[in-house]
């Protein structure tokens, strides 16, 4: 039967054919493990038809041999994909010993060896939509028959080396997954532990967003922070060279050290200056970015400086968009010596939206930086009526690749 072209990205490519055509034995499955369709090799290597697999559960399909009390193919295939639809990551097994039973009916089952690898298939929205589950048969190099005779003693010791090393590997794998789900949640409480949680803005309304790049261990060094007083607020955003628990500490330190200048200080410009100056003791802080903006509900009007860092977004009730960018020094520590830096004053009207950011949001590889900006601003226009926790969250979905992020990002978005 025809296949109709499916041309998703407008370049003309039947991906539903490529898919079909691959060479490798590949099967699409949810996350609840129904298979939803099957590549020709796939069919080929399992020995079943298409209706005996597509819209039914993996292992009514495929079952352990119940001949073989030590079976634990099936037990180590589920717990990979389950695995994978967790964590949206991918997972590659170890070789497995999974018998597969003789479609006739017969009731025998083949000695087979497998090579699987899992791969999630994101949604727009970064969770789990499929399962890509791949497998290479290796059955015949598992047994490498040496002749008429039977397998040779060489062969033999291959077979038992191979697969013990496999299970071997299986075990150390598993251990270092167990290691990284603890890294994972510690750097989690950390991450929770430096970022201050968001809080009322008076009648104001606020709210802040962060995402980790994809390799990270969901802890970097993007910061925000809000410090709201009577009659003014003060809103800031800034990124620590790096990734990891190292560029956490610093940012840490950083964030606590600009949040207690800005309670203080007369303006933004002298909370980055008095950062500045403390971030010289700090090791790892050289090259920070920051802007601070200092919000005046009396006289309507925001105060901004940025030590380096990508222009903050004002976007007016008409929908025309001002880029806070008139008011930009080197980030901190770029001087050998201390200098005064500038900042700026403008007026808003009230229902302008103010919107801070990290570059994980804008910048992409080999795209100049002006297109992501004004990627982020043709977003934030037609969206601009939404309040900021709705407009928020449709900013990082249209931004963010489906694949994720490969730098962190920090949002934060106020209605004024």
């Amino acid at each position: 039967m025809a296949r109709e072209q499916v041309d998703v990205d407008g370049s003309g490519i039947d991906y539903e054919a490529v898919f079909h055509a691959l060479p490798g034995a590949v099967a699409l499955l949810t996350p609840d493990l129904v298979y939803l369709d099957v590549n020709e090799s796939f069919l080929e290597a399992s020995g079943r038809t298409r209706g005996q697999i597509i819209g039914r559960y993996l292992f009514d399909v495929f079952p352990d041999n119940p001949a073989d009390p030590a079976a634990t193919g099936m037990r180590n295939l589920r717990a990979s994909l389950e695995r994978v639809a967790a964590t949206a990551e991918p997972d590659t097994m170890a070789v497995q010993r999974y018998d597969v039973e003789d479609p006739d009916g017969s009731g025998l089952w083949q000695e087979r060896y497998w090579s699987p690898v899992n791969v999630p298939v994101l949604a727009a929205d970064g969770s789990v939509a499929l399962l890509l589950h791949r497998v290479e048969e290796v059955t015949e190099l598992i047994r490498a028959r040496g002749g008429p005779s039977g397998r040779d003693r060489a062969a033999q010791v291959l077979e038992a080396e191979l697969y013990t090393r496999a299970r071997e590997l299986q075990a150390v794998n598993e251990r270092l997954r167990r290691t990284h789900a603890r890294e994972r949640e510690v750097a989690v409480h950390l991450q929770e532990s430096l970022l201050p949680a968001p809080h009322p803005l008076g009648h104001h309304q606020a709210a802040v967003r962060y995402r980790p790049a994809i390799v990270a261990l969901n802890v970097c060094g993007d910061w925000y922070d809000l410090v709201d007083q009577p009659g003014r607020t003060a809103v800031a955003v800034g990124d620590v060279v790096g990734s990891g628990l190292r560029a956490a500490g610093v940012m840490g330190q950083l964030r606590s050290a600009l949040s207690a200048a800005s309670r203080v200080a007369e303006g933004p410009a002298q909370a980055l200056e008095v950062l500045g100056l403390y971030a010289r003791d700090i090791d790892g802080a050289e090259s920070t970015t920051a802007v601070s903006v200092f919000i005046d509900w009396n006289s309507g009007t925001l105060t901004y400086s940025s030590a380096g860092h990508p222009p903050p977004l004002l976007c007016h009730p008409d929908g025309t968009v001002t880029f806070l960018d008139q008011a930009t020094d080197p980030p901190l520590g770029a001087r050998p010596e201390h200098t005064r830096r500038p900042e700026e004053q403008l007026a808003f009207a009230a229902g302008s939206t103010l919107v801070l950011y990290t570059d994980g949001l804008i910048e992409r590889r080999r795209e100049d930086i002006d297109v992501g900006l004004g990627r982020l601003a043709d977003a934030l226009v037609r969206h601009r009526t939404a309040g900021p926790e709705v407009l928020a969250d449709a900013l990082l979905a249209e931004l963010i690749p489906a694949g994720g992020i490969t730098d962190d990002t920090a949002l934060v978005i106020l209605r004024l």
